[in-house]
């Protein structure tokens, strides 16, 4: 455990913090992709599937079960208590476009070919582009309210923070993985626009929000 690590989780659970906050106190997913939640959820499914059968640390076990939690219950909230708020018709991205080549490629590419390992490799390959669903609404609607550009700052961050984990693991353990570093540098890439956006857009927002007249 490494204190980028640390950073890491803790942007994520913020990020998912917020975002239940959000639907919670609002009584609305408005906003929220709902196929980007569910790519979400099979990604800690397919992630976690050793949860029960492999204990590395009560930290790690935590984890898993705070995510899958989380992500089922965004899901749960999403389309069936506040259903209603849900604005389907802009949430429109086809998801096999990502599942079905997501798979195929931890088919080819992966560290083992066992049913465990390639299940770990498709979700890693599925999260880099899991929020494209709610890159793609944003660009329908052209506009998002501010909490959720919230959140999706803390989960980009989240990710962000994980690749200099990867470097301090690199020059600290000379550890690498191929796998996890490019796509989590594809799924960093992603965030790079909405990044830029939110600190000229959101931020001076606030700014001149809070400035007086």
């Amino acid at each position: 455990m490494n204190i980028f690590r640390l950073a890491a989780d803790s942007a994520h659970l913020v990020a998912i913090a917020i975002l239940l906050a959000k639907i919670w106190m609002t009584r609305s997913c408005a906003g929220i992709s709902g196929r980007s939640q569910i790519l979400f959820l099979i990604v800690f499914i397919s992630r976690y599937l050793d949860l029960f059968t492999n204990f590395v640390s009560l930290y790690n076990s935590v984890m898993k079960i705070l995510f899958l939690a989380s992500s089922i219950a965004t899901v749960y909230l999403m389309f069936v208590k506040f259903r209603a708020t849900y604005d389907k018709n802009h949430d429109v991205f086809r998801l096999e476009l990502l599942i079905v080549p997501s798979f195929v490629l931890a088919l080819l590419v992966n560290h083992e070919y066992s049913v465990m390992e390639i299940m770990w490799t498709f979700s890693i390959y599925l999260e880099a582009v899991a929020i494209m669903p709610q890159l793609f609404m944003l660009s329908r609607t052209g506009s998002a309210e501010t909490i959720t550009a919230h959140y999706l700052f803390a989960l980009g961050s989240y990710r962000a923070l994980y690749i200099l984990n990867w470097v301090f693991r690199y020059y600290t353990e000379s550890f690498l993985d191929p796998i996890a570093v490019v796509a989590g540098i594809v799924q960093t890439v992603l965030y790079a626009d909405f990044f830029y956006l939110y600190v000229t857009r959101v931020i001076q927002q606030n700014r001149n929000i809070q400035l007086p007249a």
